[in-house]
């Protein structure tokens, strides 16, 4: 090693003695040594030898408490990535326990996948599965992208948004899970700083101008209460500390909610720790004596903990100079807790087995999310459920019984009676919220009591319909899971019907023998067993015909394309008419060129001319219901002409979008946020309601291409709540 790379090694066991615990320092050392090694000559785009970043994430691992395998694993973890060790090496030299850590993080590459998208999600749900096996591959994994964000100003703004995005949000809702707050909110505030660089800066300069004054005031409160409770609990073993709200947190209730600084009342925070849960109520009771507090805004985190495992009384208050703040009172175990979640609890720490309930009940959403995904064949759909189901804020809504179920903000009955039980979910039939009958699309709301009114019917099921209304993916998993296995025959017979549905709807036209040679592909494609599999799944909802769909099409046009004559002589020495809409029409000079507005066609579709009598030429999509399938059989077929899209010319296209949700409150202006992230100049948008208790959001914005339309397609499909966004004519 040289001087610089002894002097960090050193560095690393300081911190690790300084943490405190046994280590196997010799098991660090070889990884150092070897990861040095491994990444000698490789560069980050900062220009920093490669070694630092997993130097930084064994330092960030050893903060958060981890063991010697966790910190060896996190400094090869990615030896195998990008360099030519393997796995089996890696088990060989260090054993199967750093081997299956290092695997777990290992991004899946070397595959075939037909999007980055999927890859993506096959990545992630590599890394729940080695999750499920030992939760060290998690904070592993935390710690990389943390120390990633941290250092992601060197890279291109495309890169860092898009970083951003999945920091956003699929690791800060899992570090929100763990309960890893100080790793989660720093993960929020560090994305937020890229996706929205100036709001960003307005609340950080909020927080800088009000410091010193606010400062002042809640140590002269931090001081009173001090005195207080010294001199009511003399035998009391006490701690107070400050607390500021992330700027994340403070972005989501100004920009989402639409407060003003000064409407948000839990910015600052004063923390009281002390020993037992009695201590805790004690405090609060003089807390409310000493100060007013504001009603609505007491949280008992403590008789209700989260799932996360977090644990404290939350009351807000009014001090006597007006100024509302927030107090946090805990004991000095549910403070550890809160700041290092799952870590403070792991298995291997401890000497709990593998075999432990209380671990296995809190990692339970793991396999949850595993298990959704086996249902659905969509890898996509795993990140659509960490979004939901890990969502920050929670309800909780009570049984008859008593009982408190916890679901995610937005939840609707339907997902309640699931919640409960399986048999329950399936055979409800209506339910009331505090003794009042409400339509199963019925958000549930902190407090409220709900009846699931169920049904002894032989037969009775679930409606399809659900599928829209529930939220969580463990309803939609038990809903699924029930047509899979209760209606297959009426599945297989709804799926089909749909499936060629759709293909005529889209102008794909194959013979009976093609259509059942290519479905028996695209199924094995999609890993069913046979068409009737296939047909199967799209009937109890374990695949969407949206998803597929492009990937038909795609393949009809190819197959089109490929019967078309390799030569057309009368194109040959054509003149080209350039337009200023980017289009390209063979035969033609000096004519006017129009986009047509029954199909309004965009770069990537593929188009055909129609020369119309004293208004030049007309473009349309060659899929366009005014377009004869056969030029040939058409009236008039020399008015048909070639045409196809200047690809050295950018050019905007304005298209018109149609989004279908379930009706809920500030739908349209999220989005509409969603469309300013991504730059989209919007020319109109409505909504209305439909009388199914659905909304329609119909928007006509300006595109560059297809795939651009795609993607602006793919964000809005992830507002919460939209289960439908398609292309429309108008």
């Amino acid at each position: 090693m040289t001087e610089i790379e002894r002097k960090n090694f050193e560095d690393l066991k300081l911190s690790m003695e300084n943490f405190g615990g046994e280590y196997n320092f010799d098991l660090v050392k070889k990884a150092f040594e070897l990861c040095v090694h491994a990444h000698n000559g490789q560069k980050r785009i900062s220009g920093e030898d490669y070694y630092y970043h997993p130097y930084n994430v064994a330092k960030l691992v050893i903060s958060l408490g981890m063991d010697s395998e966790s910190i060896a694993a996190s400094l090869l973890h990615d030896v195998v990535e990008d360099t030519g060790i393997s796995i089996e090496e890696i088990a060989q030299q260090f054993g199967n326990e750093v081997a299956l850590l290092v695997d777990g993080v290992t991004k899946i590459g070397r595959l075939n996948f037909s999007t980055k998208e999927q890859q993506q999600a096959e990545s992630l749900r590599k890394m729940l599965i080695a999750m499920g096996k030992d939760i060290r591959v998690i904070i592993i994994k935390l710690a990389d992208r943390l120390h990633n964000m941290r250092t992601i100003d060197a890279m291109r703004p495309q890169k860092q948004r898009d970083i951003s995005v999945e920091t956003l949000e699929i690791y800060a809702p899992i570090a929100h899970r763990l309960g890893i707050r100080p790793v989660k909110e720093e993960l929020e505030d560090l994305a937020i700083k890229h996706l929205d660089p100036i709001a960003y800066k307005e609340i950080e300069e909020l927080l800088t101008h009000r410091k010193n004054h606010r400062e002042q005031i809640l140590n002269e409160i931090k001081k009173r209460i001090e005195e207080r409770l010294r001199e009511i609990m003399p035998n009391a073993t006490l701690s107070f500390q400050g607390r500021v709200k992330s700027i994340h947190g403070i972005y989501r209730k100004m920009y989402a909610q639409g407060r003003t600084f000064d409407e948000i009342y839990d910015i600052y925070a004063i923390r009281i720790i002390t020993d037992t849960v009695a201590d805790c109520y004690n405090i609060l009771g003089i807390m409310h004596d000493m100060f007013r507090p504001i009603p609505n805004r007491f949280k008992d985190y403590i008789s209700t903990p989260k799932p996360n495992m977090y644990q404290s009384l939350h009351t807000t208050v009014i001090s006597r100079a007006g100024i509302p703040f927030e107090i946090q009172i805990r004991t000095f175990d549910m403070h550890h807790t809160a700041e290092f979640g799952i870590a403070a609890h792991w298995k291997y720490k401890e000497g709990i087995t593998a075999n432990d309930k209380g671990l296995e009940n809190r990692l339970a959403w793991i396999r949850q999310i595993i298990d959704t995904q086996d249902t659905t064949n969509d890898a996509s759909d795993i990140i659509r459920t960490i979004k939901v189901d890990l969502s920050e804020e929670d309800v909780f809504a009570v049984t008859p019984k008593g009982d408190v179920i916890n679901l995610p903000l937005g939840a609707t009955v339907v997902d309640f009676a699931f919640a409960i039980h399986s048999a329950v979910g399936t055979r409800m039939v209506g339910a009331k919220v505090d003794g009042k009958i409400v339509p199963i699309n019925h958000e549930v709301k902190t407090g409220e009591v709900i009846e699931i009114l169920t049904t002894n019917q032989t037969g009775h099921g679930p409606s399809r319909d659900w599928l829209n209304i529930a939220v969580t993916s463990s309803a939609k998993a038990k809903i699924r899971s029930w047509f899979k296995k209760e209606r297959r025959s009426e599945n297989i017979l709804t799926g089909q019907s749909e499936y060629e549905k759709e293909l005529r709807r889209n102008n794909i036209n194959f013979t009976e023998e093609e259509l059942q040679n290519y479905t028996e592909d695209l199924a094995k494609k999609y890993r069913f067993e046979n068409a009737e599999d296939f047909y199967a799944a799209i009937g109890y909802g374990g695949i969407l015909l949206s998803k597929i769909l492009p990937r038909v099409k795609d393949d009809y046009n190819k197959k089109i394309s490929n019967s078309k004559p390799a030569a057309v002589p009368q194109t040959v020495g054509y003149n080209h008419s350039k337009s200023s809409e980017g289009v390209i029409v063979e035969g033609i000079d000096n004519c006017l060129i129009k986009l047509s507005k029954c199909c309004n066609p965009l770069p990537g579709d593929e188009i055909i001319g129609f020369i119309t009598r004293g208004h030049g030429v007309s473009i349309h999509k060659r899929d366009c219901n005014n377009v004869p399938v056969n030029i040939q059989d058409a009236d008039e077929p020399a008015r048909w002409i070639n045409a196809h899209w200047n690809s050295n010319k950018t050019e905007i296209f304005t298209s018109t979008l149609k989004a279908v949700a379930i009706d809920r409150d500030g739908i349209l202006i999220e989005v509409m946020n969603a469309l300013n992230n991504m730059r989209v100049p919007i020319h109109s948008i409505s909504a209305r309601q439909t009388k199914d208790g659905n909304c329609v959001i119909i928007m006509t914005i300006s595109a560059e291409s297809v795939e651009h339309l795609r993607s602006i397609i793919a964000r809005i499909e992830k507002v919460p709540k939209i289960f439908n966004v398609e292309r429309i004519n108008q």
